[in-house]
């Protein structure tokens, strides 16, 4: 009953009309701002920060938030249309833009807005009832734990890849290369950066994103010398009843997963859409469809994506934590204020925290309107001709690469981004995996070289905790499971070769 009245308490706030203006502007501009190539929650809201100075506090935090998680809603239309992604719409590229060549581009965004409101209300609950509880959780994770946790990440290689194993481990090395240029973190030295200068912070993850997705699909369309579209044909954002019942199941289970991932610092929606990608291409009834244009591929992570994006509040209002960059300026903006985000805020700030929380939810209803019945009318700038459209994309990615640092070096790199896409493309191996090894393989080595410093380097450690021993017990099942059915596909697979052989000797 609390939980029940401090909801009433938050809508009594979010309510209002001034606070409902600031809610439907900051979830229009992170639409907005996902729509647009490489412009990212993260660049809007550092420009908008000043701004809130002369916005009333919980107006101001509103509109700020409602950009962030508006973003989530956004980034998916570009990708599932022109395999244009942000950070954390990569996975939609995989089966959502394969949707759009079989002409089902109005399924594919209708089920990633409708997944999304799913993942965003299932978020909000969770949000409401465990906020002080589950930002605790945080804390109990250590370097070995988040090192597990990592590995974790690493077996999802297998479900993320769309062709064999074996391309899929060497693109997610490729990626975990990538990641190790620029400053070492613990020593200071820089590495593999060639003595070039913009090298030395690293490459950019909306660089590689733009150039082996976006710029690289431009590329290979331009080579088919074809005039066409991203899609063609009436856009039906209605599903059938059979195609809704697929929705549901896959969306719940992105939510679960992007509501956990979403506490922990280093998670996030980046990490969560590849989780819920592997495990509804392990659980799913449509498993086999997953990565050539399946409903599911697109409905689990659109839902962890949102889900992921709204609990990464629980460790900055409930102990004071930001678990990513665009949580560091919402903090930025709550000091502003004069307001320390923390155990204390709940009992101090209460109208501030359950009407923040209670906004939520009215921003993922003005969502719902923008991104479902209204999205026909975004996507009609995108049924002009690939002749036309194509130097307007290239010159959104580049604007959006430079807006990142500001330095015309990463429009380069993104350039030499895309000719490796092409050429990735062209050999028929997926970028995917590099993406997975690239934003994975640095925090692996983050944790792990804190976890040897702090255990003097013992390797009993990661076996000693409960949580990185339960983490590696289930990685060494999961590799040994996979082993045994592929043993037994290959036995299978010999037992049928061997069927006509013995069928011909006989019938001789």
């Amino acid at each position: 009953m609390d939980i029940l009245h401090n909801l009433a308490f938050g809508f009594s706030h979010a309510l209002t009309w001034q606070n409902l203006l600031f809610c439907a502007i900051g979830c229009t501009v992170g639409t907005l701002v996902g729509l647009l190539p490489g412009l990212g929650p993260l660049a809007t809201i550092s420009l908008l920060l000043p701004l809130t100075y002369s916005i009333p506090t919980t107006g101001a935090l509103i509109m700020l938030a409602g950009i962030y998680y508006g973003a989530q809603y956004g980034d998916s239309v570009s990708a599932i249309t022109m395999k244009i992604p942000h950070a954390s719409s990569i996975v939609a590229c995989i089966d959502g833009y394969a949707m759009t060549l079989k002409g089902q581009t109005g399924l594919a965004l209708f089920t990633a807005g409708f997944s999304s409101f799913i993942g965003g209300t299932v978020a909000i609950v969770v949000l409401s009832c465990l906020a002080p509880t589950l930002g605790e959780v945080a804390l109990l994770f250590g370097p070995t734990d988040y090192c597990a946790l990592m590995l974790v990440g690493f077996v999802c290689v297998s479900f993320v890849t769309t062709g064999s194993l074996l391309n899929g481990l060497a693109m997610c090395l490729i990626g975990v290369l990538l990641g190790q240029i620029g400053t070492d973190v613990t020593s200071g030295q820089t590495r593999y950066t060639f003595d070039l200068p913009f090298l030395a912070d690293g490459v950019g993850l909306v660089s590689i994103a733009l150039g082996c997705f976006g710029i690289a699909e431009i590329t290979k369309n331009l080579d088919a010398r074809e005039e066409r579209t991203p899609f063609n044909g009436k856009i039906n954002l209605i599903p059938t009843w059979a195609e809704f019942k697929r929705i549901i199941p896959s969306a719940l289970r992105g939510s679960v997963v992007g509501s956990f991932l979403g506490i922990l610092p280093g998670g996030g929606p980046v990490i969560a859409q590849f989780a819920a990608y592997a495990l509804d291409k392990k659980v799913s009834k449509y498993k086999d469809e997953i990565g050539q244009g399946a409903i599911e591929g697109v409905a689990g992570q659109a839902a962890a994506d949102e889900a992921a994006a709204r609990t990464s509040f629980i460790p900055l209002m409930s102990i004071g934590i930001p678990e990513n960059a665009v949580m560091a300026l919402m903090m930025a903006a709550f000091i502003i204020k004069g307001i320390q985000p923390g155990p204390n805020m709940i009992s101090g700030h209460p109208e501030l925290f359950w009407g923040l929380v209670a906004s939520m939810w009215v921003g993922n209803c003005f969502l719902l309107l923008l991104n479902v019945p209204l999205v026909r009318y975004w996507l009609s700038v995108f049924k002009i001709p690939y002749a036309v459209l194509f130097p307007s994309i290239l010159f959104f990615c580049c604007i959006g690469t430079y807006s990142v640092n500001n330095n015309l070096d990463e429009i380069f790199v993104t350039a030499a981004f895309g000719l490796a896409g092409y050429v990735f493309m062209r050999l028929g191996l997926d970028a995917a995996p590099l993406m997975l090894g690239f934003i994975l393989g640095p925090m692996l080595e983050e944790n792990f070289r804190r976890a040897m410093l702090i255990s003097r380097g013992h390797f009993s450690v990661f076996v000693e905790r409960p949580i990185s021993g339960t983490l590696l017990g289930l990685i060494a099942a999961f590799v040994i499971w996979q082993l045994v059915v592929f043993f037994q596909k290959s036995r299978k697979a010999r037992m049928q070769a061997a069927l006509p052989t013995a069928s011909t000797a006989t019938a001789a």
